[in-house]
Order: structure tokens, then C-alpha cells, then sequence
């Protein structure tokens, strides 16, 4: 019973989610069609986004409660360590001051930019990393 319970669960999660992404794509493409709805349209999409998040807990408490969470919460917290670590090392002038200007942002924005850069080219050479070393474990256990 409980396992019917998990599978009907995580279908209810992905309807929402799939749900959600919808409406994130239709409202990022028709922005000028929802100008008189922008508020209604907007509320839906922050709904459907704490209902992801939710989604997203209840199955990390579920999984740490089988025992099988430990693994994640530590990828969990590494990530989260390399996004801290990515905002603290990046400067508040990754963009030009006519490009802040322009697009009426902060110095802040400028920051968080950085900060994503920097996140994402770590991640990606970690990948690489990873990738490297399966092959050559690969390579040296046929031999």
C-alpha cells in the first residue's frame, strides 16, 4: 500500500511540475498577451514553483528517512558550498557599467552574475574531471 502510495505521489509531483514548466514557458514567451493578467499569471507561476520545491523536500526527507539520503545531502551541501564560494570570489563588476545602466540593474545583480559564472564553469570542470577519471578506471581495469 505504501509503495502505491509513493507512485501515486511522485506522478501527482511530475503532473505539477510538467504543469508548472508550462506555464513558466507560456509566460516567459507571451509576456505583452498577459499584460492585464501579469499578476494573476505570476501568482500560478510562484505556486507552481513552491509546489516543485515542496515536491523536491518531500522526496529528500523521504529518501533520508529510508537511509539512502546520505550521498545526497552531501552532493547537496557541496553544491551549495560552491555556489557560497562562488559569491563570495566574484566582484560586483563582471558587468559593464553601461550594460547596469542600461538595463536598469545594481552592482548586485553584477555579483549574483559572477557568481553563477563562476558556479557553473566549477561544475562543469568537475564534470570533466569525473568524466576523465571514469575513462582511465575503465582503461586500467581491462588491462
Amino acid at each position: 500500500m505504501q509503495e502505491k502510495t509513493r507512485k501515486l505521489i511522485t506522478w501527482i509531483c511530475l503532473g505539477v511540475a510538467v504543469l508548472g514548466a508550462f506555464f513558466a514557458i507560456l509566460f516567459a514567451l507571451n509576456q505583452d498577451k498577459f499584460s492585464g493578467m501579469y499578476n494573476i499569471a505570476y501568482g500560478i507561476l510562484l505556486i507552481f514553483v513552491v509546489l516543485a520545491l515542496a515536491s523536491i523536500l518531500y522526496f529528500l526527507v523521504l529518501r533520508v528517512i529510508n537511509g539512502g539520503g546520505k550521498g545526497l545531502l552531501i552532493g547537496l551541501g557541496l553544491l551549495v558550498a560552491v555556489a557560497l564560494i562562488a559569491f563570495l570570489l566574484s566582484s560586483k563588476t563582471d558587468l559593464s557599467d553601461t550594460f547596469l545602466a542600461r538595463n536598469d540593474a545594481s552592482q548586485g545583480t553584477s555579483k549574483l552574475v559572477g557568481a553563477g559564472c563562476i558556479t557553473v564553469y566549477v561544475l562543469v570542470f568537475a564534470a570533466a574531471c569525473s568524466i576523465i577519471y571514469v575513462e582511465i578506471a575503465k582503461a586500467i581495469k581491462k588491462k
